[in-house]
């Protein structure tokens, strides 16, 4: 079946007849693949077995609901990517805009809601991340009364210049100064594999604090198959090892000219 003549929804794979082990809770990023109208991406996730897609907001979820989809991550209370928590500036409208979505996510039954530090612009991180903390106190208490948890994600400076939350350590620093279970990172593979490596390490020392993980090929973000550096099949086993619950979302942009089968594929090598 060919829609539009940009993705081949057909496929013959013999993955199709394996069976998954389970121990993983598999998602895929809505925005990798959003040439796919909605509503058939997600009827061909469940043909999959995948149950699960990141970074969704609300009006959209109607359509995740209407299928017995889950969002496993959240977005639509940010301003965007570089306004974000490290500048006081954005603080009143980042209050007010997560605590009116806060109640929100609870109540359509989801967990995650993804926010930002924004970029630097001269800012150090010292007081960058004093500044994220000032504003996310103020935002924590709700989130744990509903249960939601407030997922940073972390990215590097090549594809994001100038963001703050560019270092497991300085996220970990603000998890620390923060104190709430309620608060975690969206533990991003790809980006700290650029930013810098020592992926598996890095999860065995910080897992704590990591709420979420992301996928994707290094370099070129694409397909996480041979052509890319990243063994993720050592990677998800360190993950498992850890005894994460949450869930792993495949965020790569798919270049081959069947993205289903390129996604497909990605799951099974995720699934240990």
């Amino acid at each position: 079946m060919l829609l539009s003549g940009l993705f081949t929804l057909s496929r013959i794979k013999p993955t199709r007849d394996q069976k998954r082990k389970g121990n993983i809770n598999h998602s895929v990023a809505r925005w990798c693949f959003e040439d796919i109208p909605f509503e058939t991406f997600i009827i061909e996730l469940k043909k999959m077995g995948v149950n699960a897609v990141d970074l969704v907001g609300p009006k959209d979820w109607p359509l995740l609901k209407k299928h017995n989809m889950y969002c496993s991550m959240c977005n639509g209370a940010e301003i965007s990517l570089t306004e974000g928590w490290n500048d006081p500036a954005y603080h009143d409208e980042l209050i007010s805009r997560y605590l009116d979505m806060i109640p929100k996510v609870a109540k359509n039954g989801y967990k995650n809601l993804i926010c930002f530090s924004g970029n630097r612009r001269g800012l150090d991180d010292t007081t960058g991340l004093k500044n994220c903390a000032a504003g996310l106190r103020k935002i924590i208490p709700t989130a744990e009364k509903y249960g939601v948890l407030i997922q940073m994600e972390l990215f590097n400076q090549q594809d994001h210049p100038d963001y703050m939350c560019d270092a497991t350590s300085w996220g970990v620093s603000l998890c620390r100064a923060i104190g709430s279970e309620h608060f975690k990172l969206l533990y991003d593979i790809y980006h700290m594999q650029i930013q810098e490596g020592n992926i598996i390490d890095t999860i065995a020392k910080f897992h704590p604090y990591f709420g979420h993980y992301h996928t994707a090929g290094v370099p070129g973000r694409g397909e996480i198959d041979e052509t890319q550096e990243l063994n993720y099949a050592a990677i998800i086993k360190a993950i498992f090892k850890t005894g994460f619950k949450g869930h792993l979302a495949q965020e790569f942009v798919p270049k081959a000219k069947s993205k289903m089968v390129a996604l497909e594929e990605a799951i099974y090598s995720c699934d240990v």
